[in-house]
């Protein structure tokens, strides 16, 4: 494939996975776990509130209790002193998101550092936040048009020359299969099965 092909390709690829941790819930949750994610930071508020109620939504109501109880925990030994308060904040943002986690059916490996969120993700809560998901929206769907049609390009170039050669027989099939994922790759991430059991989220067009 041709150079500029392949740059394009990488450019595609490098979206359409930050689209998929977007829209696939499984892999959009994995953002719960970093510091400066919506879980952790609902729990510095909680802490310094000393109201454990804004953080238990994050938790399946079987798991309240003991979130309860290690928020009470917490907001004791942070009394004792500078340290002993950075050291049970850490405890209880581990425990929260931890449960939170365990409650999505998702493995935990521990916090995330800030800043590792995925731009695309950050942008999605930015939406949440602003009440409006319309410039979000209209940018995923730009760019996944703008790859779709790249990738058909290429494929549709390299099928003109399949014939001519192995090589250019074996570039079209190069093109073909990434052109074909990337379909079937946005198609699974919007058809995916709703999180936690949920309905789906209504359509527009429905009545």
């Amino acid at each position: 494939m041709k150079e500029m092909g392949r740059q394009a390709l990488l450019r595609r690829a490098t979206f359409f996975l930050l689209v998929v941790g977007l829209l696939l819930p499984g892999l959009a949750a994995a953002h719960c776990d970093a510091l400066d994610g919506p879980v952790v930071v609902e729990a510095r508020a909680a802490l310094e509130r000393q109201d454990v109620a804004p953080v238990l939504k994050w938790v399946r109501a079987a798991d309240e209790e003991a979130i309860r109880d290690a928020f009470a925990q917490t907001v004791a030994v942070r009394q004792l002193s500078p340290a002993a308060q950075e050291l049970a904040d850490h405890y209880f943002f581990e425990t929260l998101v931890r449960i939170h986690r365990a409650g999505e059916g998702a493995p935990y490996t521990g916090l995330k550092p800030a800043g590792a969120i995925a731009p695309v993700v950050a942008r999605a809560d930015r939406a949440l936040q602003q009440g409006s998901v319309d410039d979000l929206a209209k940018a995923i769907a730009a760019h996944a048009e703008e790859g779709v049609r790249d990738y058909f390009q290429l494929a549709h170039e390299a099928r003109q020359q399949a014939d001519s050669s192995v090589a250019a027989g074996r570039e079209f099939v190069e093109a073909y299969v990434t052109y074909v994922h990337y379909i079937e790759g946005i198609a699974k991430a919007v058809h995916e099965a709703p999180h936690h059991g949920q309905p789906a989220a209504p359509s527009a067009h429905q009545h």
